[in-house]
């Protein structure tokens, strides 16, 4: 008889026994495994290199690496050696030694070498760094294959993200719609029904169609109805998806057409001035915040991120003070005279422009998003709202609610309105028209600075970009009504709306053509636009 301690003993011992046999499979790659990399035939190679990556350690990490990287030869007896220096790592038996001589390097052609990028890629589900492990799911999801089902298979048991199980479980589905157990391809097409992921259409697709001879090409019917149902509702998902990101970036597009728009809402629809330089007044505002963001680059660059609070005020007061010069010394010698001062700023325009190009150069300057607005949030599955766009939208309503303000709650606001409305009673009653025409042309120019700074912030900055806006912006003025604050907000974002629903069926210039043609059309039914002005400016 063994006694019971003598057997809990004996029973350690083999437990210690198995890990250290375990330990010892574990640090080599089975020769089997191996052989077909030194053979000619590559389809024995794909089907090696699978199982290999399937084994998710760091020797099969190792063997591909150096495999990717051309370090892997073979022996005259078929061996395979990863050789380094002078070194040679025999993967088989987990020995390394000197480097032998007749070494003939493995060959791979472009299929292969893409079978290793892809089991490189998908062993990174394995990694401590979740980041990477997120990247890696997101590479899969775009081509994988059933040959990797077992190692998605081996990293969904490991995983405990629940946010990257959830996108494991869509990659293994999808790599399963290949596989040749018809249960298995309709629980995978069925996984898949909850899907956002446009990727997926082809091959549920073609488990619709037919081969040459007019057979299916799925063969099982349940598996085709299961794919069928499951089409139409990732099509169902990805309609409304569609429609919800045109109404964001159509929203997005109106919050810069209303920053574009608002200064010249006031010069053009409260004063009557056709200030062909208001596109240049945006870029002085986008190139101010060029300046800015070097000047914190340069003294601060541990807060540099923070340049575009700088930049607000700056790009304010800068086009503020080129709108009172362009007031005190053209424009105040021209009202009442609208085409006079179209010609007058169209010429202003011009010179701007060529100033800018003196100065930064004719090409385009950079102007980076700060951290806190690069990125965006994923909604709805493949929708993404970018953080930056999101900042404008709210920055627009803000200064539309700052104007809105000083137009109505100050003694600036109430001087404007009653100067606009009657010139000369206001001088009458003392108020100096002179002075307010200086500073009303001032603020609208200083709004369409701050519009600069939301422009910088989209797209490049150079000495055209205000050519790119002028006509939108005469277009939002003239539909919301000359000299209204509200029918100025309404036409940007419709326009934004209008725009973005019309591109993706007739294109960008159509879709623009269009919007200019129905502007026309209303302007000639309705010439006060949305709004009509309630008075205006008697000389």
């Amino acid at each position: 008889m063994i006694s019971p301690t003598r057997k809990h003993q004996v029973k350690k011992l083999l437990f210690i026994a198995c890990l250290l046999l375990c330990g010892a499979v574990q640090a080599a790659i089975a020769p089997a495994l191996l052989a077909p990399l030194a053979g000619d035939d590559f389809d024995p190679k794909l089907d090696a290199l699978a199982k290999i990556g399937a084994l998710a350690n760091d020797d099969a990490t190792r063997l591909l690496t150096a495999l990717n990287n051309d370090a892997l030869y073979k022996t005259a007896d078929g061996r395979l050696l990863i050789v380094t220096d002078d070194q040679a790592y025999d993967p088989a038996t987990d020995k390394t030694g000197p480097m032998p001589e007749g070494l003939d390097g493995v060959m791979l052609n472009n299929r292969l070498r893409g079978a290793v990028e892809e089991a490189l890629s998908a062993l990174k589900l394995f990694s401590k760094d979740r980041a990477e492990r997120a990247a890696a799911v997101g590479e899969l999801l775009k081509s994988v294959t059933y040959a990797q089902a077992p190692l998605i298979d081996k990293a969904l048991a490991a995983e405990q993200d629940s946010a990257i199980r959830e996108q494991l479980q869509l990659v293994a589905a999808t790599a399963n719609l290949q596989s040749p157990d018809a249960a298995r391809r309709k629980a995978a097409v069925e996984a898949l029904a909850g899907s956002s992921n446009a990727s997926l259409r082809p091959a549920l697709e073609a488990m619709q169609g037919k081969n040459d001879d007019g057979t299916p090409v799925e063969p099982d019917e349940a598996v085709r109805v299961a794919a069928a149902k499951t089409l139409a509702a990732i099509d169902s998902r990805l309609a409304r998806t569609e429609f919800l990101g045109n109404v964001f970036y159509g929203i997005s597009l109106g919050s810069v057409l209303l920053l574009a728009a608002l200064g010249l809402a006031i010069t053009f629809g409260l004063m009557g001035i056709i200030n062909m330089a208001h596109g240049e007044l945006l870029m002085i505002g986008a190139y101010t915040t060029y300046l800015c963001q070097m000047a914190f680059r340069h003294y601060f660059p541990s807060a540099v991120d923070a340049y575009l609070f700088a930049a607000l005020p700056a790009a304010f007061l800068v086009t503020a003070a080129v709108g009172v010069a362009m007031e005190r010394t053209v424009i105040r010698w021209l009202y009442g005279r609208p085409l006079e001062t179209l010609l007058a700023t169209w010429g202003i325009s011009l010179i701007l422009m060529q100033a800018v190009r003196t100065i930064f150069g004719a090409q385009n300057v950079e102007v980076a998003n700060p951290a806190w607005m690069t990125g965006g949030v994923t909604v709805l599955g493949n929708l993404v709202l970018a953080y930056n766009r999101i900042v404008i939208i709210g920055f627009s309503l803000v200064v539309v609610a700052g104007v809105w303000l000083i137009l109505n709650k100050t003694r600036l606001g109430l001087f404007v309105r009653a100067v606009m409305q009657n010139r000369r009673m206001a001088g009458c009653v003392g108020v100096s028209t002179a002075r307010i025409d200086m500073m009303t042309f001032g603020l609208g120019s200083g709004i369409a600075g701050l519009g600069g700074v939301a422009l910088s912030q989209l797209g490049n900055v150079g000495p055209d970009l205000g050519q790119a806006y002028i006509v939108d912006s005469f277009m939002v003025v003239v539909l919301g009504g000359v000299g209204q604050l509200a029918g100025t907000i309404i036409a940007a974002f419709g326009l934004g709306e209008a725009n973005k629903f019309l591109e993706p069926f007739a294109g960008a210039v159509l879709a623009k053509i269009g919007i200019l043609v129905f502007i026309i059309v209303f302007i000639q039914k309705r010439p006060q636009g949305l709004f009509a002005l309630k008075g205006r400016s008697v000389e």
